[in-house]
């Protein structure tokens, strides 16, 4: 087969007494399914669980010349700014310099606000929305700033104007910089994407879609009453809590479901054109993608570690390749699974939906063999339609060198 186009990641995993995800009032989040309310993962949280997961798996330890980006409202002062104050370059220079950059970057009309400062920004470089920003990138404008600030100096008029003019040429050897460097915008930012306001050409089109995770059940949950009971606490003061509180808790099994569009994650991290991917080194975006289906197995959405140790690995994996556009198979639980299916065992029950669902809708539209790469690894025997049940490591090896070798 063919290097494939698209790779479709399905996974099941169980999570009781635990509350993963909140919403603005502290409790879980939900999504109506079939019209019935069922428990939901956001896929901004799962997104964030993966991307900064330390293991020995991690996106940035894919490649020692490759980091993870830099996301925060702070980064142009912090990471760009602050490092030429140390050198003792004149501040207010850096600062005109920075924000000329900034208003073609984020294409900012002429006396236009930017909204509210975030709390510790102390040069008005700070933004409102959270800055995604990569290593070579960072030291590229920390290095033309440089440049710029030593030709005005203390002049902070001509700095301005040496920038406002400046980056309109310095623009180019910007782009040319990213196309030259590898992931130049981060790892993270060449899977998940990134938004510019301004620029285009600094856009990263997201190569890693993500869908908000749901339970293939109905919602099951209860408010959870807790207290602290003081150590110090004495009898004459009389018994009794020294704090009361409550916090839902949920338990479900949840499907989730990831597509990777490979010839956009190689040309995100190659910097060559899209057309162009077959022909590009696929090493490093088959690397990333391997270490991506690691990370979605085994890295838990989790929040209140401390009380409800929300961990697990996924029990079931399905990945699915090939070059026509990705389906889910999240309606195959549009009709919610019944504790009661299966013997009761509700993993089973989940696991056999998903492959009659695969089987149905192969039938449906005619799918023969090598219209879909095919292969799942499951602590259950499950037979998946037209795949292959393997250990999860053969089956990480096995999109890797499909990826990789076509």
């Amino acid at each position: 087969m063919i290097t494939p186009r698209f790779l479709q990641i399905s996974t099941l995993a169980h999570y009781p007494a635990s509350l993963l995800n909140r919403d603005d009032a502290g409790l879980a989040k939900r999504i109506p399914v079939g019209g019935v309310v069922r428990t939901r993962i956001s896929s901004q949280c799962l997104k964030a669980h993966w991307r900064k997961a330390d293991v020995s798996y991690a996106l940035d330890r894919i490649d020692p010349a490759i980091s993870r980006s830099i996301r925060d409202r702070l980064v142009w002062q912090e990471e760009i700014a602050k490092p030429l104050f140390d050198e003792e370059l004149p501040r207010e220079a850096v600062i005109a310099v920075l924000r000329e950059v900034q208003k073609q970057f984020y294409a900012e009309r002429e006396g236009g606000g930017r909204g509210r400062r975030p709390a510790g920004d102390d040069t008005g470089l700070g933004r409102n929305e959270i800055v995604v920003l990569g290593r070579p990138e960072i030291e590229y404008l920390r290095e033309w700033t440089r440049r710029i600030v030593q030709e005005a100096g203390d002049d902070e008029k001509r700095a301005t104007e040496l920038a406002r003019e400046g980056w309109k040429k310095e623009r180019e050897n910007f782009h040319a910089m990213r196309a030259e460097r590898r992931a130049a915008a981060g790892i993270d930012a060449a899977m998940f994407g990134r938004f510019v306001s301004g620029d285009r050409r600094a856009r990263v089109d997201a190569a890693v879609h993500v869908a908000h995770a749901f339970t293939t059940h109905a919602e099951q949950a209860e408010t959870d009453w807790f207290t602290a009971v003081g150590d110090l606490e004495k009898e004459e003061q009389g018994a009794g809590a020294e704090h009361l509180n409550a916090s839902e808790l949920t338990s479900g099994l949840y499907y989730v479901y990831v597509v990777v569009d490979v010839p956009l994650l190689v040309s995100n991290i190659e910097g060559c054109a899209r057309e162009n991917w077959e022909r590009a080194d696929r090493t490093l975006a088959a690397k990333a993608t391997a270490n991506l289906l690691r990370l979605i197995a085994t890295v838990s959405p989790g929040a209140k570690l401390g009380s409800t140790a929300p961990y697990d690995y996924a029990g079931f994996v399905l990945v699915e390749a090939g070059d026509l556009q990705p389906r889910t198979l999240a309606n195959a639980f549009v009709k919610p699974v019944h504790p009661m299916e299966a013997d009761g065992d509700l993993y089973l029950a989940s696991a056999l939906r998903l492959a009659d669902y695969v089987r149905k809708m192969d039938e449906m539209y005619g799918l023969g063999d090598g219209a879909l790469w095919r292969a799942h690894a499951s602590r259950f025997t499950v037979e998946v339609p037209g795949s292959t049940r393997c250990d999860f490591e053969r089956l990480v090896a096995e999109v890797e060198r499909l990826l990789r070798e076509g």
